[in-house]
């Protein structure tokens, strides 16, 4: 469990840069050059996930899933400036308790 805690978050954050550089010069204008380290992040992210210490590729997914909610919210207000509302709040609070429990309940 410790090390999906340290997995998650710099995958979300990874996956996060990447379409966020494919965003910025698809919809933003920016250099197409933002392309070169968007796919290395993207690439890093997918490394990264295959490290998770789940037995199933599609559980492990499942579960970063609510990470990446959490953390694509974090991004709006840390880099795009706008402050998630309560609602935001409260439906990645639900997110990650439903990762916490998919990762990290005893399986049979």
């Amino acid at each position: 469990m410790r090390m999906t805690m340290l997995i998650f978050p710099a995958a979300a954050l990874l996956e996060i840069a990447g379409c966020f550089a494919v965003w910025a010069w698809w919809r933003g204008g920016a250099s197409a050059l933002w392309l070169i380290p968007g796919a290395a992040a993207l690439a890093g992210f997918a490394m990264l996930l295959a490290l998770a210490p789940a037995e199933h590729a599609g559980r492990a997914f499942a579960a970063y899933g609510g990470v990446y909610i959490a953390a694509s919210l974090a991004w709006l207000w840390a880099v795009e400036g706008f402050r998630p509302d309560r609602w935001d709040l409260a439906g990645a609070a639900l997110c990650l308790l439903g990762a916490a429990i998919i990762i990290g309940m005893p399986r049979e």
